[in-house]
């Protein structure tokens, strides 16, 4: 399996001090305001509070009652309030409104804000503006990194992305910035930083400005951290946007894996109870599965069964003094690996119940056409259907993005078509969604592309052949060009279509009639909706990061990281980093270390925008093949559901509401014509044509 390491691995550090340290300034800040108090928590805050200081520990310095800051203000009955909460504008007018509110009825009372990570200038202001700036005290919780595992770190900003991507706001380039310096002063100096993206360097710009001012406190010490690595989640949008294929990725695909757990309902718990699991190294059931393709889990899973029971049979010939033994040392391990053994079963079940649904295996098929360049006219008829058939709004999106990257932006007539069809089939009000996709580069036309290209052919007949290839890198990054054919081609990212393992003679539902460029299998029947590549990839013994997508495509940020460290540093990757359009950055550190030390083979991936499972899987397995350990630093653990999300105007991304059940008669809605408004639209629903239509139609099945 990919779990079995090759090499010696360092240790990971010992990051439990990041949580003790956030508790301890988080109690010192609650003491600040002396007596009985109401917590008022925002609800992004929530989980991560319960990770640092759960309600026993709050209740031990005062805090009387609980409250979730929510649009209507919740009726306090104590004479000091607490307000934990994030920089948004939004959050300050409710809390302007509760002291307010207080003033107009004559109460007297205490209001504390305690900002997390940090406070803006923008919050003062309008809290001013709102006439309270003067009744509460303010202060900064600096709760910048929760560690979720004993490899990731993750900062919980999931709005850093749209925030910083789409609205161009820097505002959390610092909280970056001094997250860096305090895992360096605990866990460094870091002899060597890499780099690619404009977010990335400054962050690292600002985080060196930051560690001149502490003038060095972590010069002298140990390091346990030898390199770091920062990438903005623009230069690799492709791997964020295929459908995972390993067993975290799924699982936060299908449950939503927040803050490091999940809540398994009851179609896993075979109960009426939902039950919340926290998923990490802990779980020795999960931390052998974790980073698998699917398609081997489900055997995994079935061989631990029969191990589990195996030791429970044990017990039958024991004597007095071992059966004490077994009961007080080994049943309740044994139970308890029991129950997660259940629980992962339910959930497999439950994840291929969800991707049957969804035409799973015919999606990923899609997929691998975009990513190899074949059968596009194919795979664009499959997310026409997509989206007539209404399967999922955010399913939809991300197919349509994964054609525009792959393809260097669609074609004027494939746009048009797509945008009116998913607008049709799912809402008018999506059409800022596609704005906002077109703005950040996800969704785009090549018109703009080609208007540019000629641009540059007739400047390029003015100019000499030098000043013409700076004015083309100019262009090129003004049409947001994805480029990845090109850059696929110079990494090997992608199976080459004629190599000799495909069309292996016999394999495939389509053996005989499959031209030699497809290179798919059969399904195992442990995972019958998980396609497989052909030949002699084995995905239960892989050969490289590609696994992770089933053999099919090595993840661009993954193979950047991998190559960088190699070559230790971007020399001959010059060409690569043209077609990247990015701003890349090698620095040696303070002290450079020896490469033979732990220190220089343990290295902090940082990843700005989010980080998927896949490309943490991914890097898992480099490190296992090259004897080194990946440390993951991430702004939020993100997927193409959430990068979707943060892009929709629409209050949230929904998929469509369950069918009716059998007993209950529900007019089905008839497909609408090519309406260009919702008035056009609204008018023929209501016509005479549009009924005598559904009762053919109804009459027809």
């Amino acid at each position: 399996m990919a779990s079995a390491a090759r090499r010696d691995v360092p240790e990971p550090p010992d990051f439990g001090i990041l949580k003790r340290l956030a508790r301890d300034q988080l109690i010192y800040l609650l003491e600040q305001l002396p007596g009985r108090k109401d917590l008022f928590i925002e609800a992004d805050l929530m989980s991560p509070l319960d990770r640092i200081a759960n309600v026993s520990i709050l209740k031990q310095h005062e805090v009387d009652k609980l409250y979730k800051v929510e649009s209507r203000p919740a009726l306090s009955t104590s004479d000091q309030l607490c307000f934990l909460v994030r920089p948004r504008v939004k959050t300050m007018k409710y809390i302007a409104d509760i002291v307010n509110a207080d003033k107009m009825s004559g109460r007297s009372r205490k209001y504390k804000i305690i900002f997390s990570p940090q406070k803006f200038y923008a919050c003062e202001m309008v809290l001013e503006e709102e006439g309270v700036f003067g009744d509460v005290t303010c202060d900064e919780w600096s709760f910048y990194l929760l560690p979720l595992d004993e490899d990731i770190i993750s900062m919980e900003l999931p709005e850093f992305f749209r925030d910083y991507f789409l609205e161009g706001d820097h505002r959390w380039i610092n909280s970056v910035a001094r997250a860096l310096q305090l895992l360096n002063s605990l866990y460094g100096p870091f002899s060597r930083a890499y780099g690619i993206g404009r977010c990335a360097k400054m962050c690292y710009e600002l985080w060196r400005e930051l560690e001149e001012e502490s003038e060095g406190d972590s010069q002298g010490r140990k390091p346990e951290i030898g390199n770091i690595f920062l990438m903005d989640r623009d230069t690799d949008y492709v791997t964020a946007l295929c459908s995972q294929m390993v067993y975290e990725g799924l699982v936060d695909d299908t449950f939503r894996i927040k803050c490091g757990s999940v809540d398994f309902g009851p179609e896993v718990t075979s109960s009426d109870k939902s039950i919340k699991v926290l998923l990490n190294a802990q779980d020795k059931v999960f931390s052998q599965i974790r980073n698998e393709h699917f398609s081997s889990v489900f055997g995994f899973l079935s061989q631990k069964s029969r191990n589990l029971q195996a030791q429970y049979d044990r017990r039958r010939g024991m004597d007095i003094k071992q059966m004490k033994n077994f009961v007080s040392q080994e049943l309740k391990g044994l139970k308890q690996e029991h129950r997660l053994l259940s629980l992962h079963i339910g959930a497999c079940e439950s994840i291929m119940k969800k991707k049957t649904k969804q035409d799973f295996q015919e999606m990923i098929k899609a997929e691998h056409s975009l990513l190899e360049g074949f059968d596009i006219r194919e795979s664009t008829s499959f997310i026409e259907e997509h989206i007539d058939r209404q399967v999922s709004p955010i399913e939809s999106l991300r197919l349509m993005c994964l054609l525009s990257i792959t393809e260097n932006g669609l074609n004027p007539k494939d746009y048009r078509s797509l945008k009116t069809q998913y607008l049709q089939s799912y809402g008018p009000e999506h059409l800022l969604t596609f704005h906002n996709l077109k703005r950040i580069g996800l969704l785009t036309e090549q018109a703009a592309g080609e208007t540019l290209t000629a641009v540059e052919s007739r400047v390029s007949k003015l100019v000499t052949d030098r000043a013409a290839g700076k004015i083309t890198d100019a262009f090129n990054s003004l049409a947001r060009k994805s480029n990845f054919r090109a850059i696929s081609k110079k990494l090997g990212l992608v199976l080459q279509p004629h190599c000799k393992c495909r069309a292996v003679p016999g394999a495939g539902r389509d053996a005989g009639t499959t031209p030699p460029r497809l290179c798919r299998r059969t399904p195992s029947t442990a995972s019958p909706q998980i396609p497989r590549l052909d030949g002699e990839y084995d995905l239960k013994m892989p050969r490289d990061m590609a696994y992770v997508f089933g053999g099919a495509y090595t993840p661009l940020s993954c193979k950047i990281i991998e190559q960088v460290l190699e070559r230790r540093g971007w020399q001959g990757l010059e060409e690569v980093l043209r077609l990247l359009n990015g701003t890349e950055f090698s620095e040696a550190g303070a002290a450079e270390a020896s490469p033979g030390r732990d220190s220089q083979r343990t290295v902090l991936a940082v990843f700005l925008g989010g980080c998927t499972c896949s490309e943490m899987a991914a890097l898992r397995f480099l490190g296992r093949e090259r004897g080194c350990r990946f440390i993951f630093l991430t702004t939020a653990v993100t997927s193409s559901g959430r990068l979707m999300e943060a892009m929709a105007e629409t209050p949230r991304l929904r998929p469509p509401s369950p069918p009716p059940p059998p007993n209950k008669r529900v007019r089905a809605r008839p497909a609408p014509p090519p309406a260009v408004c919702a008035r056009a639209h609204a008018r023929w629903w209501r016509s005479g044509t549009a009924r005598s239509r559904e009762g053919r139609a109804a009459r027809a099945h």
